[in-house]
């Protein structure tokens, strides 16, 4: 006979869960009813409760301010005017109960749209528009009333009435994005916006197509930066002697290594010793503008844009001339480290695209480092530096800017570029720096034009 206990078989039944990077496994003995009713109680209570959080979320996005008005006004208008006989609360419940009703068939085909949204250019200078399409296609199996299509375009929005369409209906719509002021906007994602003309109810369909868009700033044709006070065609000598560049520099002995083509013949048949040229290594010219962004660099808003106007004409001028340009502004420091810490960075200059596009993005702020250390980081990290421009609003003083050009090496032409819309355009001399005042960007274009004659 075989034994009672090694015969009872023991069922076990076992259930996992799994969630992302994590999995979660439960075992339990069935053989007890209690068991299995309350583990089946607990499925069920959090299937409840799972259902419960997602309708009470679709009824917070659906619900107005105005229909939860509604909705209490109908609760409490019934709850008391009948059981009370209170004839008022008992019509105000029944009429709030009724808008209520009424509201609903306009939340049908809220998912029929399909939406398509596309712009005609990712980049456009300030004060100007860009066109975009949007289309709108019925995907739904009925007749979709009509609706409202919201354009988020940065921290605006535009809307785009949508009519009535049948199945399969398509609705163009041509729009124009405005882009009035410098910066890079986000355009979308489209919402589609379904609801009550009394603003009860309201459900919303996004879409996750988002485009960006460039508003560079404006700039100014300026002439080439190989005339008037910025020329430099052959790049500047340094102290390194080399054997093979364009600055003849001294002969020297022939020594093993030396390349045969470097000899020089006339010195060689006078001494009967082999000699061989050398010369001083030159560099390729390069531009650095450091452009102040600290809020206390300027007077207002108006004379950033312009400093930002001037800089970006500059170095698409550079570009354009075929110079190593490197723009350089201030990082932000934290409070507490202002005193200790001094952090700068260079703007994309590969092309007058990327610098643009780094420059529509540019903000001026509070813990900005401050024009003059910006300087000096940025000839630490430029030695090739050939002629330097500083641009800041009205706010530096004479002495700030002297100090700031100062960082620049001795022979190193420094320009300092000081706008302020409120002034009358000039040229001067301090020291050995050259101050240009412009209040329209224009006067940039002006001044440099009769120094390149002068």
């Amino acid at each position: 006979m075989t034994n009672d206990t090694s015969s009872r078989i023991t069922r076990i039944s076992s259930t996992s869960t799994s969630t992302a990077g994590s999995s979660t496994r439960t075992r339990y003995d069935t053989s007890s009813q209690t068991t299995v009713i309350v583990v089946g109680g607990i499925r069920f209570w959090r299937r409840i409760r799972r259902a419960a959080k997602q309708s009470a979320t679709a009824v917070g996005n659906t619900v107005t301010p105005g229909g939860w008005l509604l909705v209490g006004a109908a609760v409490l208008g019934l709850g008391l005017g009948l059981p009370l006989g209170w004839i008022e609360f008992a019509v105000a419940g029944f009429v709030a109960l009724i808008l209520l009703v009424c509201a609903a068939p306009f939340l049908f085909s809220s998912r029929a749209y399909d939406v398509s949204l596309g712009l005609a250019h990712d980049r456009v200078v300030a004060g100007s528009e860009v066109a975009a399409s949007l289309r709108v296609t019925n995907v739904g199996s009925g007749v979709a009333l009509p609706g409202r299509v919201d354009v988020p375009i940065g921290a605006g929005l535009l809307d785009v009435p949508i009519p009535l369409l049948r199945k399969g209906a398509v609705h163009d719509e041509q729009l124009s994005v405005p882009a009035l002021r410098r910066g890079v906007l986000d355009v979308g994602p489209a919402r589609a916006v379904r609801g009550d003309p009394l603003g009860i109810l309201r459900r919303e369909v996004v879409w996750e197509d988002v485009h960006t868009l460039y508003v560079h700033p404006v700039t100014t044709s300026i002439p080439s930066t190989a005339t008037g006070f910025v020329k430099d065609l052959e790049g500047n000598p340094s102290s390194l002697v080399v054997d093979a560049d364009i600055s003849f520099h001294a002969i020297r002995e022939y020594a093993p290594g030396d390349s045969q083509r470097q000899i020089h013949w006339k010195s060689t048949a006078k001494t009967g010793t082999l000699m061989v040229r050398q010369y001083e290594e030159t560099r390729r010219s390069r531009m650095v503008i450091v452009l102040a962004c600290g809020d206390e660099e300027f007077a207002n808003d108006d004379e950033f844009e312009l400093a930002v106007s001037a800089a970006a004409s500059l170095g698409v001028r550079g570009i354009r001339d075929g110079r190593d340009v490197s723009i350089v502004v201030g990082g932000e420091v934290p409070e507490f480290a202002r005193r200790a810490v001094r952090t700068s960075r260079d703007l994309t200059t590969i092309t007058a695209r990327t610098l643009l596009d780094d420059l529509a993005g540019l903000e001026k702020g509070e813990r900005i480092t401050p024009l003059g250390d910006v300087a000096s980081l940025a000839v630490e990290g430029h030695s090739d530096v050939s002629i330097g421009f500083l641009v800041c609003g009205s706010t530096p003083t004479p002495r700030m800017l002297q100090h700031a050009a100062l960082a620049f090496p001795a022979d190193v032409g420094v320009a300092a570029l000081i706008c302020d819309p409120t002034t009358e355009p000039g040229y001067r001399t301090l020291g050995s720096t050259s101050i240009v005042t412009i209040g329209l960007l224009d006067d940039l274009r002006h001044i440099l034009a009769r120094s390149a004659k002068s």
